[in-house]
């Protein structure tokens, strides 16, 4: 066992500050698992005859069980936790914790895109010279349909930039009034962007609620972090607003799906509707309700170690999740065992065993790409230098490499518009990288890290795994 991927526990809690929130990387790392086995539990697949890999939903073959996806549509948690780990570092930036004040808005977007995207170039560059050489070996159709899945997950990571720019506006708040009204205006003008994709009957209309309905997570996170939500009345509201949900999806033109089905009509998820945005909020606020109980768990040091582990590795997992399940479900096919279809005898078995069989390859990838999420990068991660006009357009160029990351996984890398956009996102986040040198004589701020490597006095920082808010 690789030691320094997987650190004792007495290791792990040693490197643990005592006032730590455990419990958002609780919520981070349990919504991951949730997203990585029910991508596992709810795809077919088979070859077939062709040699072709051939692809089905579970919830479109059993429609009955499209109300559990209320209980496995966690990605509002993925933003609360983000945008309540973000309060927190800025709050110790302000304090004079990290850099002695707290650095231009610019500046603090784009460390954060640095420890994010360092993942994402090396998943990109693998995918890229894979599509090259499927097009090569077997053509631009089987190279467009790869295109068309390879990329599709990463439309979280240009949401989640633009979410994260805005936190340092949110935490200005000053009061849980304020933080409710944000939310109440979200949810209306999610509404009102719904009736317009309704009315006109195009789904561009429905493109602003990526930012709108995702926003209200990272509010609810950073009134969390804030300490305005207490836990009677956080499941007062979830219930209420829970309820809410149930009435629009029954009297609404929705569907009660919240994840992908592959023949849906009215999709929740892309681009998202109200009935998302509702489900943002009681999900949250259960989650804020129970988060002390939660956090008090996790201090157990077994517990704690897994955690900690998971979430130093969290993009790791996000990332690569879906290329592991597909290896999974090759592995399977070689050995005699398919997937295709609830009607096959012993149907669910069979899924339990592959959900085993991805989770013993999920954790053989870990390790092996681990690596490339903690390496830092020559010239990317070097210091950075910048104040006034040039840190707000390195924010503003991060903003935007986040736009083209969005519409390229929504595009795919099987169209020309989509390596278009990919290309779009490379020179964004590269010109924010070349505006932000340090050698110019302006504010000079060290970079920071989403996850720091505590162990990093004991192991090299590039393996530790340990992670900070």
């Amino acid at each position: 066992m690789n030691l320094a991927v997987f650190p004792s526990a007495s290791r792990v809690a040693a490197s643990t500050p005592a006032e730590r929130d455990r419990a958002v990387d609780v919520a981070r790392i349990a919504s991951l698992l949730v997203v990585m086995f029910g991508h596992c539990f709810l795809v077919l697949a088979t070859i077939t005859a062709s040699s072709q890999l051939w692809v089905g939903n579970v919830l479109g073959e059993l429609p009955a069980l499209r109300p559990v996806t209320w209980l496995l549509q966690v990605m509002p948690l993925f933003f609360f936790a983000g945008a309540a780990s973000a309060t927190y570092g800025l709050d110790r930036s302000r304090a004079g914790e990290t850099t002695g004040k707290a650095p231009p808005w610019g500046v603090w977007l784009f460390t954060r895109a640095q420890r994010l995207c360092r993942p994402v170039f090396a998943y990109l560059a693998v995918w890229s010279l894979a599509l090259g050489a499927t097009r090569m070996l077997a053509g631009p159709a089987a190279g467009a349909r790869l295109g068309e899945q390879c990329v599709a997950m990463l439309w979280f990571i240009g949401v989640y930039l633009i979410i994260l720019a805005c936190v340092p506006a949110l935490v200005r708040l000053s009061s849980a009034r304020g933080f409710v009204a944000l939310v109440v205006a979200l949810l209306a003008l999610t509404a009102a962007f719904d009736c317009a994709r309704i009315r006109f009957d195009n789904l561009a209309w429905g493109l602003p609620n990526f930012l709108s309905v995702w926003l209200i997570p990272a509010v609810i996170g950073v009134a969390y972090a804030r300490r305005y939500i207490t836990p009677k009345s956080a499941v007062v509201i979830a219930a209420a607003v829970f309820l809410l949900n149930i009435v629009v999806v029954a009297v609404g033109p929705y569907e009660i799906a919240l994840v992908v089905t592959g023949n849906e009509g009215l999709s929740n998820v892309t681009p998202p509707t109200i009935v998302l945005g509702l489900h943002c909020v009681w999900m949250c606020l259960l989650f804020a309700a129970a988060a002390e109980r939660i956090g008090g768990w996790a201090r157990r040091a077994s517990v704690w170690r897994w955690v900690a582990i998971g979430n130093g590795g969290a993009m790791t997992l996000y990332l690569w999740h879906i290329p592991t399940i597909v290896a999974t479900i090759l592995l399977l096919h070689v050995a005699g065992i398919d997937v295709v279809s609830p009607a096959q005898p012993g149907f669910w078995v069979l899924m339990i065993v592959r959900a085993a069989v991805f989770a013993v390859v999920m954790a053989m990838a870990f390790v092996l790409l681990l690596p490339l999420e903690h390496r830092r990068l020559r010239w990317w991660d070097d210091r950075i230098a910048a104040g006034g006009g040039r840190a707000t357009a390195i924010g503003v160029l991060v903003c935007a490499a986040g736009l083209a990351i969005l519409l390229m996984a929504k595009q795919s890398l099987g169209t020309e518009t989509g390596w278009w956009a990919l290309l779009g996102f490379l020179v964004a986040l590269s010109s924010a990288r070349a505006l932000a040198s340090d050698t110019m004589e302006e504010q000079l701020v060290p970079m920071t890290r989403e996850y720091e490597e505590p162990l990093a006095r004991e192991s090299s920082a590039e393996s530790s795994t340990v992670p900070a808010e």
